[in-house]
């Protein structure tokens, strides 16, 4: 394993010296918000960084004992010292982890887009059962979900929905979801029993500020028209939806919820965050190649997992991961274990690049 880069060590520990210092002396109010979310995410690694520093002093008075006359406590020394090793080797990699190049959208909250695909009535039926999984998931995390727009359908579940999921760090683990989500299972309309195979595409954006990406107000043509709905006394009979069609890019964002101005802000939001990921396409295309060999594309048209409800599986295709656990996955409750080794899957391929540029 590589050695770790000491002086990056000794500056982030200095740094934060530097930040506990300055937060216990009386920084200015505009200071403090900055210098208190750098040492929130500075705190992780430090501790670290000591740990890992603890433990090579600890070896170091290990190795000395070891040599020394005294037969028991060399050999209680050369004990210490298996586990000192195993320690600091774990270590040394959860600091590697720690180091590599941030995603710079990780930290923000997102704008989730679900579409039933080819299937018909059953495809919205699992973009239904999609966008509860994601709820459900959310709610064990601690985020917050927003139904921005949705589209029934007539069977139940949505040919499409769109939603805010608001929290710190949701793209960071709800990115590796873009793609599409094929679904194999009996129909309930199915009276032969057939096995029915559907899918559903899934879109992760993350959520921009305002400072983040800039929509001109030449730019964009709005326009009104009647919310349309499943019938009866929920039909709004005033022009209250909104569509928004940004005219450099011709990407066009409908909102139909009650209050026009609300639309409106909502329609904004949406089209910032397709704008933002746009720009994010573009600017990472050359290492295009790169993204592919890591945890697959992206690529929403690109198959990323089968739901298999006859045997009870869900397979990732990305990293060749089945998990006999279907209702758990598909409840939000084991969506986790998928997330986390395309997590590892993703770091130990970044990591790989990295050495091997290096």
């Amino acid at each position: 394993m590589p050695a770790l880069p000491e002086d990056k060590l000794d500056t982030l520990a200095t740094r934060f010296q530097y930040i506990e210092a300055a937060l216990s002396g009386g920084a200015s109010p505009d200071e403090l918000a900055k210098l208190s979310k750098e040492h929130s995410d500075l705190s992780p690694i430090v501790g670290e960084i000591n740990a890992y520093k603890k433990a090579l002093k600890d070896k170091a008075e290990a190795e000395a004992l070891a040599k020394g006359p005294d037969r028991e406590m060399a050999e209680m020394a050369a004990a210490e010292l298996e586990e000192l090793e195993e320690k600091i080797e774990a270590l040394t990699q959860s600091i590697r982890v720690m180091l590599l190049p941030k995603d710079e959208a990780d930290e923000k909250s997102i704008i989730l887009e679900i579409r039933g695909g080819t299937g018909g009535d059953e495809a919205a039926l699992f973009a239904g059962d999609l966008f509860r999984m994601y709820e459900r998931y959310a709610s064990v995390r601690g985020w917050k979900v927003t139904v921005m727009e949705e589209s029934p359908g007539e069977m139940g579940g949505f040919k499409e929905i769109i939603a805010n999921v608001s929290g710190r760090g949701v793209y960071a683990r709800m990115k590796y979801e873009s793609g599409v989500h094929r679904v194999q299972r009996v129909p309930a309309t199915e009276a032969s029993g057939r096995i029915h195979t559907s899918a559903a595409t899934v879109a992760v954006l993350p959520e921009v500020e305002d400072i983040d990406i800039e929509i001109k107000n030449e730019d964009i043509r709005i326009d009104t028209m009647r919310a349309s709905g499943a019938g009866g006394q929920h039909v709004n009979t005033t022009d209250s939806a909104v569509r928004i069609t940004h005219l450099p890019t011709g990407i066009v964002v409908t909102s139909a919820l009650k209050s026009q101005h609300q639309n409106r802000a909502q329609a904004l939001v949406v089209l910032r965050a397709r704008l933002y990921e746009m720009q994010r396409e573009e600017r990472d295309s050359a290492r295009s190649a790169e993204r592919k060999g890591q945890v697959g594309s992206g690529d929403r048209s690109e198959r990323i997992r089968t739901y298999n409800f006859p045997q009870g599986r869900v397979t990732d295709h990305r990293i060749n991961l089945t998990l006999y656990k279907l209702d758990k996955v598909i409840a939000g409750e084991a969506l986790d274990e998928l997330i986390e080794a395309l997590i590892t899957e993703n770091q130990a391929a970044q990591l790989a690049a990295m050495e091997s540029g290096s």
